[in-house]
């Protein structure tokens, strides 16, 4: 068998970190160059398509692929009857069992709406699709249940990234003696993450190897579940990985792998399946519903005794997976009684996953504008309330801050946003018919390795060349490899190429909680350093090259325990218009703390998109569930819907130096903290300009015209609503 493969990507540039730099692959990418895993040719491709279950919950009763199997250029239909079987008790490297999504077609069960039921495979992408509409399947169907809601009987505490439940302190007791007390409840939808290219894998066998390109966030990760799952013997899987089109938590491990390498393994020719857009819908993850519940208790100076939050979010019948929201006040605020709680509810909906800042982003939304009503009520400018309860060491663990600079960022956000010049009296502001309002919050996310292997070669011609199983998922991670390898090898960028994507290069952490820069970083700099030694010590470069290989497990392990996080400052202004319930942003400043920025070029466009995709939660993101049937209403990018050029004016993100003691590397990663406090930023902005308190994301165009008439009505009556519901004006 031919494979045809583009040669790797090992672009040059000029500089060193710190400095601005584009992208090494850029050309390649804005001229077409830069192949994907569905650009890839191969000898003897076929292509498979994934059937989907149209039940809810319920049974395969039959399926019936004799007249599909006679279709033209159908090569293939596996399902339950005839797939080969795969493992399910393995650990994955992520440290737990894989989501049984990826068993496909095991048995006739059917736990959620387009839950994975068959595939079809056929010569060309259109007659696998045409074989897959065509499959008759008939199911047995069970009552479902697909309602998420507060204060469910049956939800449930479960460990998950972060430990469900921490407690410190006599929160009954802080409570009872605050002055001020906020209890308040926040919702947040089902969000989805649909990177631009659609999640596809090919796969084939060659002398006596599994070889499987695949667009994904960690060629090691998916190497060894691969391996794992089909009971392969290590290192006769590889995985590659070369460019990846956006993934944002969702390009783990699969159905769709698994269902390539089947289908190659059963046909011994090479298979590829690319998801649909809307199979992604139900195949790829999503961030779960919240219903969050905050308390604050304080001093009339607005000094936190208490700080409780309460989260719920949803999971499927086959995997447990939660969104630890309360995680973010365990490290932004000091108070004498801490408690968060993260429980979860079993429905018959497919698994969510990680999405960009799991836990923070949504959790943000709650406690961030919970902070925002408590200094309204205590009457103290919400950046000054903030900064009264700022935390000499970790709130909860008691330990040292690796660097803590979040008083800086709001000190010089709010000097850049004109904060000093805000009128904290809600609704005055105007521009014509446009109410004007401004808000603020916190951001946070944590920062942490994770160990990791590189090879640094130096060649005779003056070059050297990195190798590490990294991913670029469209953060620019491949240039800022190249900086960093560079300045560690004493030489100019141009004369350094960076080889990413391929399990073969080792063990190496995945693009993937913000970490993926630090933890290649970890690994490649000491092979680096160890390289420029020898060479300067006279050694001599043979035409195969002089090879250092590294492994940072022992060097991270040495770590003194500490927190660790990136922080952030996030301020916005907005524009409403009360008759028609249009929320503009007119401009964000986004200040933040993020350690060592490598490349300030890449820095800043991972931050601002973070702040774009704030905006989109607050006002626009929302996903639906029909209860009838279980599944999404509009579940495209139509239907879907984000915020749009029309949507982002002036957004502008920044960073104050953020010194990390005792860290060499120093780097604590962009990739998330953007989205972190600002949807409770354009929130708190929207009270300000209103007098109406949005607890319910998105602030949709309805709901703002609810609040106006609540209000309205409330004035005309002299009450004022209060409580844990939607809307409150002061």
């Amino acid at each position: 068998m031919t494979t045809t493969l583009p040669p790797t990507t090992e672009g040059t540039a000029t500089g060193a970190v710190g400095t601005s730099r584009t992208r090494v692959e850029g050309r390649e990418k804005i001229t077409g160059a830069a192949r994907y895993t569905g650009d890839i040719p191969l000898t003897g491709l076929a292509h498979g398509s994934l059937v989907l279950s149209a039940v809810a919950r319920g049974r395969i009763r039959s399926i019936d692929d004799a007249a599909v199997r006679a279709m033209p250029g159908v090569v293939a239909v596996l399902h339950h009857h005839n797939a080969p079987r795969v493992r399910a008790d393995y650990p994955s490297i992520m440290g737990s069992a894989p989501d049984p999504t990826v068993r496909a077609f095991q048995d006739d069960r059917v736990p959620h709406l387009g839950w994975p039921v068959a595939l079809v495979v056929a010569e060309t992408p259109e007659q696998a699709r045409a074989g897959a509409d065509a499959l008759a399947v008939e199911y047995e169907t069970e009552p479902h249940d697909t309602e998420f809601r507060a204060g469910r009987a049956d939800a449930y505490t479960v460990d998950g990234v972060v430990p469900a439940t921490v407690e410190k302190g006599d929160l009954d007791a802080q409570l009872a003696a605050s002055a001020v007390v906020v209890d308040a409840s926040y919702t947040t939808p089902e969000e989805h993450h649909n990177p631009m290219e659609p999640h596809t894998c090919t796969a084939y066998w060659e002398d006596g190897r599994l070889e499987v390109l695949d667009s994904n966030q960690g060629a090691s990760w998916t190497a060894d579940d691969l391996a794992q799952a089909f009971s392969l013997a290590p290192g006769t899987v590889r995985v590659r990985s070369e460019h990846v089109g956006g993934g944002f938590g969702s390009k783990g491990v699969r159905v769709h792998q698994i269902a390539a390498v089947m289908a190659a393994t059963e046909l011994r020719r090479p298979v590829r399946v690319a998801m649909t857009r809307r199979q992604m819908f139900s195949l790829a993850g999503y961030r779960s519903p919240t219903a969050q519940r905050v308390r604050l208790g304080a001093d009339p100076d607005g000094r936190l005794r208490a700080l409780a939050h309460t989260s719920l979010s949803q999971t499927s019948q086959v995997y447990e997976f939660v969104e630890p929201a309360g995680a973010a006040g365990r490290v932004l605020y000091e108070a004498a009684a801490h408690h968060t709680d993260a429980r979860i509810v079993r429905l018959d909906v497919p698994t969510p996953t990680s999405m960009r800042a799991p836990g923070m982003a949504p959790g943000s939304f709650a406690l961030e504008s919970a902070l925002d009503e408590l200094a309204e009520r205590c009457g103290v400018d919400p950046v000054e309330l903030r900064l009264r309860n700022e935390p000499a060491v970790g709130p909860v663990s008691g330990l040292p801050f690796a660097g803590r600079s979040l008083r800086a960022c709001f000190e010089e956000g709010a000097r850049r946003f004109g904060w000093a010049e805000r009128d904290p009296r809600p609704r005055l502001r105007r521009d014509g018919r446009w109410l004007l309002g401004t808000g603020v919050a916190a951001a946070t996310f944590h920062a942490f390795a994770v160990p990791s292997t590189a090879a640094v070669t130096a060649w005779p011609d003056g070059t050297f060349t990195v190798r590490i199983a990294a991913a670029d998922i469209g953060t620019g991670a491949r240039t800022a490899l190249l900086l960093i390898a560079a300045d560690a090898l004493g030489v100019g960028p141009e004369q350094v190429r960076v080889r990413i994507g391929d399990s073969a290069f080792g063990p190496a952490w995945l693009a993937g909680g913000s970490a993926g820069t630090s933890s290649w970083a970890w690994a490649i700099t000491p092979a680096a350093e160890e390289l420029r030694e020898r060479l300067a010590l006279g050694a001599e470069i043979p035409a195969d090259g002089l090879t250092v290989r590294s492994d940072s497990t022992t060097a991270l392990a040495g770590q003194t325990p500490a927190e660790r996080h990136s922080y952030g400052a996030q301020f916005a202004e907005v524009a409403v218009d009360p008759a028609t319930g249009e929320v503009r942003v007119r401009r964000m400043l986004g200040m933040f703390a993020a350690g060592r920025i490598v490349n300030p070029l890449t820095a800043r466009s991972q931050l601002v998109g973070g702040m774009v995709w704030g905006i989109s939660m607050a006002l626009h993101e929302e996903a639906v569930r029909d209860g009838r049937t279980g599944g999404l209403v509009g579940a495209d990018l139509a239907g879907y819907h984000v915020a749009s050029h029309a949507d982002v004016d002036r957004v502008e993100a920044d960073w104050v130096d953020d010194p990390t003691p005792g860290d060499p590397v120093g780097i604590k990663g962009v990739g998330e903290i953007g989205v972190v406090g600002a949807a409770a930023a354009v929130a708190n902005a929207v009270r300000h300009a209103t007098g109406v308190r949005h607890r319910q994301l998105p602030i949709r165009p309805d709901r703002v015209l609810a609040g106006e008439a609540s209000a309205a009505a409330g004035s005309r009556a002299g009450t004022e609503p209060s409580g844990t519901g939607e809307s409150h004006r002061a």
